[in-house]
């Protein structure tokens, strides 16, 4: 028998087949999705529908002198041109005294910090990624791709730049060592590690993002093409956002989980980890003008769309060449793709070189990462990196992949624009420049040859697209800053009071000291001052969560909330049983190096103490090496099977006291919400004293007020619909007393018992949490060598103020 690579094996995908039989992914990276399918109707169920529309009122922006100065880490995964905005925000935020990390590819190190912000590298090969997209572009791979093996690197790729972020949230900058740990973080979602890092550290965060990925009725996420005959065309656009989340999840979920396991957290639900964003009304800002696409209705006020990002324009002097060929003749065609890696460039570059000689006109092709180049023409100058923001200002018209920066400095300078996208929200900006008449419709690029693209540069030079062009740029150019503007949004949606410190109320709260009936906000400043001025015990300090995520699992019902507790704990036993056989076997193929090998020293014990020792000779040292090696495998085998074993029991146990009891008590708090009916808040167990609370909570509440509904529910319904609705009445009142108090009964064995797991869970896991405060003590301390003794007394006097108070 052979038995499989184990490293080799594919990806977490369980519905592979079934997915690949009723979709597709395009070559432009939208996911075709036919809802009229079998599989589309599942989906279509599976994944929320829209609301009833309720306008919002929007959100008034606090003042621009925010006072609270904050440590805060920008995560961006993408190309240069993901990255550049986030340096314009970086630089915007530093304006209102903010400490600003950007974290992305260690390539893009010199450009970050060169524009004075704090680096700090995440991995990940940002050429490697663009390829990758170019061949599987879209974040859902191709099956094709899966089968490859193309996925599993992009995989591990995603799994090590999971840990960078991280990192970066609470390492010491890498050149001046300076302590940091994160008080908020922006990011861009396809850096997934944002909401996990937020929810470990208790901070708040901002997700920020160039094309749509909120679900809307305006329009389709960008990477769906939905093929449907009787579903609701708002419907189906809402839900098409769902689509994307739960194939992206069904591709990465595990991967995700694996994560929030090594930083102590407990698995997202496969339930929710599709929209989860979404479910926590996390705050939403797309950096794009209004201009172009305005913000849909249906979008919550913690959602805004801000205008492009752009830095301020960088001193730049063109070279020799190019200032001479800019002077030789009219305005040149400026022909480039950026960061995408093109797998055949010289026929992309013969392509280009051929339709610029048919329609008669000059250009600037911009050799980018594909390195495009061809024979020396005088009506065509190949260049290296030059600032669009300069170069833009001087040619007639711009034809470019789409990315989202590329794509706004083109407008802003009233350019006409034609796109050939690649993948991701490329096809997106190119079909919304085609809407406004700024370009011809976007030509995907597999499709690109000379005659299309003849047609699209001769588009971009008629007066029609250049006075679309035009509106755009006045537009564009009489609104507010788009940087200004999100600083302002992420402003906005912070949590003010608890992020507030008691002493210095310009500085983050990150302890909490109780003192009486009195809990006190501390800085990290303020609290180190106390450790070594007032002999606080560091001990009594407590971390403080400025913003609290907490992922729930939702329950609908009491029979699938049951069935699917019994499942997912049947699938974990098996998974655990499995272990007995797999783990020892992954010990015996990847035993780990012996002592005396050349990457582990021996212990002193085992080192040879004369020359005696040497004269066994060299077979006599391999033999002992071997033997000693031999046992340490057998004895490592041994204990990882015993280790599956009892993992096994824990999951059973977990499963029978925790785990379905929870489920099934959850299911029956909700069936109320079937017909209706609210239902209240419990609170949230932490530990084992708030279960019993919650537990006790449920019963008095569960069982009062199902009672009380057998009386008032058919009286309200004969009030409002007579014997008809006294019926319905009676009916509605024996449903939910047989829900509330089911879940009053179960709820108290389930409350206790989840929280003497958590309490069990956070003493087992405490690994990233004394991470945290040991970080956040050595900032601290870090931070009080620059304090003057009067601040010092300053803090004493102020403490002593709080201390009356308590």
């Amino acid at each position: 028998m052979i038995i499989p690579e184990l490293e080799d094996t594919p990806p977490a995908y369980q519905f592979t087949e079934f997915i690949e039989n009723t979709t597709t992914v395009r070559d432009d990276g939208r996911i075709d999705v036919d809802l009229d399918s079998k599989f589309g109707r599942t989906l279509s169920i599976l994944v929320p529908h829209p609301p009833p529309y309720r306008p919002e009122p929007e959100y008034t922006p606090r003042p621009a002198d925010w006072y609270i100065k904050l440590n805060i880490v920008i995560q961006v995964v993408g190309s240069r041109g993901d990255v550049q905005p986030f340096i314009a925000l970086g630089n915007e935020l530093q304006k209102h005294g903010h400490r600003v990390r950007l974290a992305t590819h260690d390539v893009f190190e010199d450009f970050v910090r060169k524009s004075g912000l704090e680096f700090y590298p995440i991995g990940g090969d940002p050429a490697e990624l663009m390829a990758y997209m170019i061949k599987n572009p879209g974040l859902i791979p191709s099956m094709k791709s899966l089968r490859q093996g193309d996925i599993q690197r992009k995989r591990a790729m995603v799994a090590e730049m999971l840990d960078g972020c991280w990192r970066s949230c609470v390492e010491p900058d890498m050149v001046s060592h300076a302590p940091f740990v994160a008080e908020a973080i922006i990011a861009n979602p396809p850096s997934f590690a944002h909401l996990h890092c937020a929810e470990a550290l208790g901070i708040p965060v901002h997700l920020m993002f160039t094309m749509p990925w909120a679900s809307t009725r305006a329009f389709p996420h960008p990477l769906a093409n939905l093929k449907y005959s009787s579903a609701d065309p708002i419907i189906a656009n809402y839900i098409s956002y769902g689509i994307v989340e739960f194939l992206t999840w069904h591709g990465l979920g595990d991967i995700i989980n694996k994560f929030r396991h090594s930083i102590d957290l407990e698995p997202v639900p496969a339930t929710e980890g599709p929209g989860l964003a979404e479910t926590l009304k996390v705050p939403f800002t797309y950096c794009w003008s209004p201009a172009l696409v305005p913000k849909p209705a249906d979008w919550a006020a913690h959602i805004d769309i801000c205008g492009f990002f752009f830095r301020d324009p960088p001193s730049y002097t063109p070279p020799p060449e190019l200032d001479a060929f800019l002077r030789a003749g009219p305005p040149p065609v400026y022909i480039g793709f950026g960061s995408i890696v093109i797998d055949d460039s010289q026929r992309m570059s013969a392509i280009l070189l051929e339709a610029v000689q048919a329609v008669g006109v000059r250009a600037i092709i911009s050799r980018d990462w594909s390195k495009l180049d061809g024979p020396a023409l005088q009506n065509v100058l190949y260049l290296g990196d030059c600032p669009h923001e300069w170069l833009f200002q001087h040619v007639s018209a711009v034809v470019h992949h789409g990315g989202a920066g590329t794509t706004a400095c083109g407008l802003l300078n009233g350019k006409p624009t034609a796109i050939v996208p690649f993948f991701g929200d490329q096809p997106f900006w190119g079909n919304m420049v085609a809407a406004a008449g700024a370009g011809p419709k976007p030509i995907p690029h597999r499709e690109l040859d000379l005659d299309n693209l003849v047609a699209a540069i001769a588009f971009c030079l008629t007066p029609e697209a250049a006075a679309a062009a035009q509106a755009i740029c006045e537009k564009m150019r009489a609104e507010e800053s788009g940087v200004t503007s999100a600083v302002a949004s992420f402003h906005a949606n912070l949590p003010l009071e608890p992020l507030q410190c008691d002493i210095f109320i310009n500085r983050p709260a990150a302890w909490v000291l109780k003192k009486g009936k009195r809990k006190i906000r501390l800085s990290k400043l303020a609290a180190e001052v106390l450790v070594q001025d007032m002999g606080t015990d560091p001990k009594a300090l407590k971390s403080h969560d400025t913003c609290r995520i907490l992922v729930e699992n939702r329950r609908w019902d009491p029979f699938t909330s049951t069935s699917s507790a019994m499942i997912g704990t049947a699938a974990d036993i098996v998974d655990a049983a499995a272990g007995i056989f797999i783990k020892p076997y992954e010990e015996l193929r990847h035993p780990p190096p012996s002592p005396g090998s050349k990457n582990v020293p021996a212990p002193d014990s085992e080192k040879p103490k004369n020359n005696s020792d040497l004269d066994e000779g060299p077979s006599h040292a391999v033999h002992a090496e071997t033997h000693h090696s031999g046992m340490h495998t057998a004895g490592a085998m041994a204990a990882a099977s015993g280790k599956s074993i009892g993992r096994m029991f824990g999951v059973y146990v977990r499963g029978m006291l925790v785990d379905i009891p929870l489920a099934t008590t959850e299911g029956l708090r909700s069936v109320p919400k079937l017909y209706g009916e609210s239902i209240r808040d419990h609170g949230r167990v932490k530990g084992w004293r708030s279960g019993a609370v919650v537990a006790g909570k449920t019963f008095g509440y569960g069982m009062a007020d199902g009672i009380s509904g057998l009386v008032m529910d058919p009286y309200r319904g004969a009030r409002e619909e007579g014997v008809v609705g006294m019926a319905k009445g009676v009916g509605k009142g024996a449903i939910g007393f047989g829900a509330k108090a089911g879940s009053a009964m179960v709820g108290l064995v389930a409350y206790p018992g989840q929280g003497i797991y958590k309490s069990l869970r956070a003493a087992a896991h405490a690994k990233t949490r004394k991470q945290i405060i040991a970080a956040r003590h050595a900032e601290g301390e870090w931070l009080v060598r620059e304090v003057q003794d009067l601040q010092r007394e300053r803090v004493a006097a102020a403490y002593a103020e709080l201390l009356k108070d308590s």
